[in-house]
């Protein structure tokens, strides 16, 4: 999305997405406008009817569609019959088509920067979150901790490492002087209070964090560790050093977090069940890097 307002520097930009990241966009002060996809179901005629009639009277001269799913493909189609903007995705007929066969194997990174190409979009750099600022000073956290990330998809268990052994690694960071903080949201409240349980140095703010605080949060930690799951992406992005643990249904190839150039690319533990994987492991990692000179945020 940066790279698109670079591209059109002048353009009134708008994003169309979902309510719980509307806020973030809002920050960022890269669109005019921020639109809530109530994402209606094909047999909700009214709906249906309502968004076609907003995006039409958009008038808009370019449309990117990012998410390239089958739901937004189908946006296209509300269109018709015309006028049609010019369309970057994976829609038929659009009129900036993304045909890259291997869109299914590379890096998210990497297939969004081939898509923009075919827009004529040719520097997509990795995403800069400096504006990502928020005031935590209400969290109350300490001078030197580290962040734990229990959380992942609350419909794939099998993405996260048990929280006895998060609640293991909690006691060998405060036993290294570090306070574990444990950030997520509510599905995250067991296996924070597990962590809290064995490990009382520790610092739950489940539930407290917007994603712009997460950003700020992340910044002022020595470590992450964590499951595949967004805010490690974040943590990553703002020049933290990261243990990001991947399982069966991971795949790191395509969705692993990048680092800005510089900065520490996160270490990529993978097992087949992450219910195996030792907290030796995860602990040799992480002593590692609390060796090693602390980076500069970004």
């Amino acid at each position: 999305m940066q790279a698109i307002r670079a591209a059109h520097p002048e353009a009134e930009l708008t994003l169309l997405t979902a309510k719980a990241l509307a806020p973030l966009a809002e920050a960022t002060a890269l669109f005019r406008h921020v639109w809530l996809d109530q994402r209606p179901k094909p047999w909700r005629i009214g709906q249906v009817l309502a968004l076609r009639s907003r995006l039409r009277e958009g008038n808009f001269d370019r449309v990117y569609d990012l998410q390239t799913s089958s739901r937004t493909n189908w946006y296209f189609k509300l269109f018709w019959p015309g006028p049609i903007p010019e369309w970057s995705g994976t829609a038929q007929r659009c009129s900036h088509p993304d045909r890259n066969p291997e869109r299914g194997h590379w890096h998210t990174v990497e297939t969004q920067r081939a898509q923009l190409a075919t827009a004529g979009i040719a520097e997509v750099p990795l995403s800069d979150l400096s504006r990502w600022q928020s005031d935590i000073a209400g969290l109350a956290l300490p001078s030197d901790y580290a962040v734990l990330l229990p959380g992942g998809a609350a419909h794939r268990p099998e993405k996260r490492w048990p929280a006895q052994r998060f609640a293991d690694l909690a006691q060998r960071l405060a036993g290294q002087g570090l306070t574990p903080v444990i950030v997520g949201g509510p599905p995250e409240v067991e296996p924070a209070r597990i962590i809290t349980d064995a490990c009382p140095q520790a610092l739950s703010i489940i539930g407290r964090t917007s994603l712009l605080d997460l950003a700020s949060v992340m910044r002022g930690a020595r470590l992450v560790v964590g499951n595949d799951t967004g805010p490690m992406h974040i943590a990553s992005l703002v020049g933290r050093p990261c243990v990001v643990m991947f399982g069966p249904d991971s795949r790191p190839e395509r969705s692993r977090p990048r680092a800005h150039p510089g900065h520490p690319e996160p270490v990529v533990l993978e097992a087949p069940d992450l219910a195996d994987l030792p907290v030796d492991i995860i602990w040799h990692k992480a002593s590692d890097i609390l060796r090693a000179p602390t980076p500069l945020p970004l």
